[in-house]
């Protein structure tokens, strides 16, 4: 049965669906970057919504700005702009539902204007960002705008079309403020600490260039609330495709595959009105940053301290490495000793609690969430959400072993190749320059902590870099498990 609007009816009883009129749902939000995440996340939840009889004019119109964005519009134009999310229990129970909040996909290179008439249409209210942490251009030291990237000069440079969502998000402010259009909200929904104060500092900068009287006008009159989300969402495999027609008789062209826990924590914060998220289980609160604090510092930092470690020592997969009991002694060091005394008081969350519940979920079998998946864009990643903890560790006097060894076996798999020899594919924006960095090490043991950009001056720092130099000799002549036994027998005593 392929996903269709007509084909709604014939949904099997164990696949739950819209409830709801499609065709009474109007537009009200428009999406920059719709992946496997926001599909498993921002789309479900005003799904539910709808589901619930409310919500019909908050429709999400996604949009693509990247050439390999077209895959989304076709697989999406070819069913409606329906998709199937499968929930993945660890006892190997899956839970599909048919999400229909979606009501349009548009590519932009195709006809940009059309993306420009739709964030200009008063009915738009909101613009959320799921563009990943890169997508800010932040240099990762200063936290300052860096508008460097060819997409942003290119919406710089004359009169032509945008091509950048910061470029559309721009353009479109600048049609609304001259036609008298009150301007829509701008929601980041990616993994950055106050994720809603950089869309604003880093947005506004690229409109300062552009034009510094609207930059003017969006510090005064755009909101760019905070949020925290929470999610993991692994890629879709062919095998999941195969599954969704093989158990229950769909054929999806792209279905979403996600863990059945989901967390959103939301500044209240939109002043044409929003969606009753709280409604259905959304945090809204009146300050998100020590909920993002908390989910940076231990799920994300924590993804980051056993991809690298557990690649290195021959495992493929988050829930292999937290089936180990040497990796879960490690992951719970870190999070007990080193990430949760840098967090401020999070209201409401039993610290102790939320730690071993993140095991649980990193050991959810069904999920089969990738290290590769996981080692992704490291650079962007890294001095986001661990370096941060090393350095207040670091002026607190506190400890850094765990962390500071995290960083050392993100520089060994950067060199390219593992423990056996085999390759390994480097995926980051700045795969050259880590990977030329990673290449100097052997003959200057701090090579890839030297960059600035990534590591501000912690190089200087004797604790971290004599530290950090240590586990990188031990990553090169004793291997990544065998460093890790060491210090977990070490501290543990």
């Amino acid at each position: 049965m392929p996903l269709s609007s007509a084909s709604l009816g014939d949904l099997p009883d164990d696949v739950a669906g819209p409830t709801y009129d499609r065709s009474r749902v109007t537009a009200g939000i428009v999406h920059f970057g719709v992946g496997g995440f926001h599909r498993a996340h921002q789309a479900m939840y005003v799904d539910a919504l709808m589901n619930r009889g409310e919500a019909l004019d908050w429709g999400i119109v996604g949009v693509g700005v990247m050439p390999q964005d077209a895959r989304m519009r076709d697989a999406l134009g070819a069913q409606d702009h329906l998709y199937t999310l499968v929930v993945k229990h660890p006892d190997g129970s899956l839970e599909p539902r048919v999400i229909g909040s979606i009501v349009d996909y548009l590519f932009a290179p195709d006809d940009p204007e059309v993306v420009l008439q739709r964030m200009t249409d008063p009915a738009t209210r909101i613009v959320s960002l799921t563009v990943t942490e890169g997508g800010y251009h932040v240099n990762q030291v200063t936290g300052d705008f860096d508008p460097n990237d060819p997409a942003l000069r290119a919406d710089l440079t004359g009169d032509r079309p945008p091509v950048s969502a910061f470029g559309y998000i721009v353009e479109a402010l600048r049609r609304r403020r001259d036609a008298g259009v009150a301007p829509f909200t701008v929601m980041s929904c990616d993994n950055l600490p106050g994720n809603g104060h950089v869309a604003r500092k880093t947005i506004t900068a690229f409109a300062r260039l552009k034009d510094p009287g609207l930059a003017d006008w969006m510090d005064t009159h755009v909101a760019f609330p905070n949020c925290m989300v929470d999610r993991i969402t692994p890629v879709t495999t062919p095998a999941d495709i195969d599954a969704l027609e093989a158990r229950f008789g769909i054929v999806d062209r792209w279905p979403v595959v996600c863990e059945p826990f989901t967390q959103w924590v939301l500044e209240d914060d939109f002043p044409q009105g929003r969606p009753p998220f709280e409604d259905v289980g959304v945090q809204v609160v009146d300050d998100v940053v020590p909920y993002e604090l908390l989910k940076l510092r231990l799920l994300n930092a924590s993804h980051q301290a056993l991809c690298y470690l557990g690649y290195l020592s021959g495992y493929r997969y988050a829930h292999e490495v937290c089936s180990d009991p040497l990796f879960v002694s490690f992951l719970l060091g870190y999070m007990e000793q080193e990430g949760s005394p840098t967090l401020p008081d999070v209201p409401g969350v039993d610290l102790d609690a939320y730690r071993h519940q993140l095991i649980e979920r990193f050991a959810n079998p069904e999920v089969r969430d990738t290290l590769a998946r996981l080692c992704a864009e490291s650079s962007d990643r890294i001095p986001k959400w661990l370096m941060p903890v090393v350095l207040a560790n670091l002026e607190r006097g506190g400890p850094i072993e765990r962390s500071t060894l995290v960083v050392a076996a993100w520089a060994r798999y950067a060199e390219g190749v593992d423990e056996e020899g085999a390759p390994i594919e480097v995926v980051d924006r700045l795969k050259d320059q880590v990977m030329a960095a990673a290449a100097r090490q052997k003959d200057d043991p701090l090579a890839f902590i030297r960059n600035t950009d990534l590591f501000g001056a912690a190089v200087d720092d004797e604790r971290f870099a004599s530290t950090y130099a240590a586990f990188l000799e031990d990553l090169h002549t004793k291997g990544a498990r065998q460093t890790l036994k060491e210090l977990e027998d070490r501290l543990g005593d």
